[in-house]
């Protein structure tokens, strides 16, 4: 099958094929005697696992080791568990400093409602706290410098 068929069954566009195979996460392909790209099925179902890939949070990287791993006829199961493991424990790591920050926010927004909110030149208002970036900690409506 040529390239837009490969394209047309898999949801990649070929303008991301082509980059795959250049940066060698897709090997390259079987050429036909007039030049065209020729891909088989093997092609399909290999693109569909590089293509799924990173919305798991894998990196171009980590596919690149799948991908060989399975070219030399080694199983990536393994690997691509232990990779699954460490993007959830980064992604639980993440989610922990987005809930510190959001708690951070709502706690700051509420202080900076009890600031004048018609300071033009930022001095004492809220304003000046974010232009700052000085960590905040408030508790029972006192502002602490941390």
């Amino acid at each position: 099958m040529q390239i837009k068929d490969l394209a047309e069954r898999t949801g990649v566009s070929t303008k991301t094929i082509r980059y795959y195979q250049e940066i060698g996460v897709l090997p390259p392909p079987k050429r036909l005697p007039n030049g065209y790209r020729d891909y088989s099925q093997a092609d399909v179902d290999r693109l569909k696992l590089v293509a799924g890939a990173p919305g798991l949070g894998f990196s171009l990287d980590d596919i690149g080791e799948i991908m060989d791993m399975r070219e030399r006829r080694e199983a990536p199961c393994r690997t691509v568990l232990d990779l699954m493991a460490e993007k959830a424990d980064e992604i639980a790591g993440r989610i922990a400093a987005l809930q510190r920050l959001e708690t951070d926010l709502r706690q700051l927004h509420r202080f900076g409602l009890t600031f004048p909110t018609d300071d033009v030149d930022g001095k004492n208002c809220i304003c000046h706290l974010v232009s700052e970036r000085t960590p905040v900690s408030i508790e029972q409506g006192k502002m602490k410098v941390r």
